[in-house]
């Protein structure tokens, strides 16, 4: 069964990294006219109908210029530039977030340049100051690397990992088999996704899974297994899913970042999707995907 996250990874481009330093050739492809760029107003980009809009580079306001890469034989760019372009210009500019139907829908293609683009930009956004002497920073390598004017420190972009999971009980593939889901206390009744959380330093990926497990729940996990991944740039996250089997199951739930969690066996998420009692994540998120690859089917209903 293919995974439906996997539709925003599909066609990464070549990201061109080895001419980030070689300015002769970024200024010759920024001047080619099959160049195109993404105007990035801060964090936001402004859609038109479902599609997003890469303009020629001579179309493109002042800011920093980020190369993304090429594909297809097209090297495209994000333009960075303050949030008042936003506020000066007609039309909605959304954050990634309020983008995701467009990339779902007519631009799922583009889904991995915007990706990059957005994230450089969330972070040039957050990152103002050196944080070891608090001067000035100096976009370089093409967007890529910030350096300090003071005392010439190199930030690069950072990406946080976090592990997402389904947790199972019970013995794999038959009917009493279960699976854990839980909800958060600001979502709406009926919705429930796959437990998270981000990776603390100096700690596997794996024992991750087990402690965000135990926290959030209480329940106890044994064997986890990878699953697969995906880029989550809101604002700078690399989603890494896996499967827990479980060795307790009685539910304790932390009553912060968890208002409820339940065990489903399959007919039961079946019942309650087809009811609308029960609502998971979209198909734009690994979240859908483990599910569903536990559940081993399409299931109906998303948020």
């Amino acid at each position: 069964m293919t995974a439906p996250h996997v539709a925003l990874a599909d066609g990464a481009h070549d990201r061109l990294g080895v001419h980030r330093k070689d300015d002769a050739w970024l200024d010759a492809t920024w001047a080619d006219p099959a160049s195109r760029v993404l105007v990035v107003s801060g964090t936001r980009v402004r859609p038109v109908g479902r599609t997003l809009p890469w303009v020629p580079t001579d179309e493109a306001p002042e800011g920093v210029r980020v190369l993304l890469g090429e594909r297809d034989a097209t090297t495209y760019w994000a333009l960075i530039t303050g949030p008042e372009v936003a506020a000066s210009q007609e039309g909605e500019w959304y954050p990634l977030r309020g983008l995701l139907p467009a990339l779902v829908g007519g631009s799922s293609d583009q889904a991995p340049l915007v990706f990059h683009a957005l994230g450089l930009a969330e972070w040039h956004w957050a990152t103002r100051h050196c944080p070891r002497c608090g001067s000035s920073l100096e976009s370089r390598a093409a967007g890529h690397e910030l350096t300090c004017t003071s005392c010439g420190r190199t930030q690069f972009p950072r990406t946080d990992p976090a592990v997402i999971m389904v947790v199972t009980d019970g013995e794999p593939g038959t009917p009493e088999e279960r699976c854990l889901l839980g909800r958060s206390p600001q979502w709406p009744p009926g919705r429930y996704s796959t437990l998270a959380g981000f990776c603390e330093p100096g700690e596997t990926l794996e024992d991750a899974v087990r402690r965000e497990v135990a926290e959030e729940t209480g329940v106890t996990v044994g064997d986890v297994e990878y699953f697969g991944n995906q880029p989550w740039p809101l604002p700078a996250s690399l989603m890494l899913g896996f499967i827990g089997r479980a060795v307790s199951t009685e539910i304790d739930v932390d009553a912060d970042e968890i208002e409820d969690a339940q065990w489903f066996t399959r007919a039961e998420m079946s019942e309650q999707a087809e009811a609308g009692t029960l609502v998971l994540p979209g198909p734009v998120s690994i979240s859908r995907s483990l599910i569903e690859h536990w559940h081993g089917g399409h299931l109906p209903g998303q948020w």
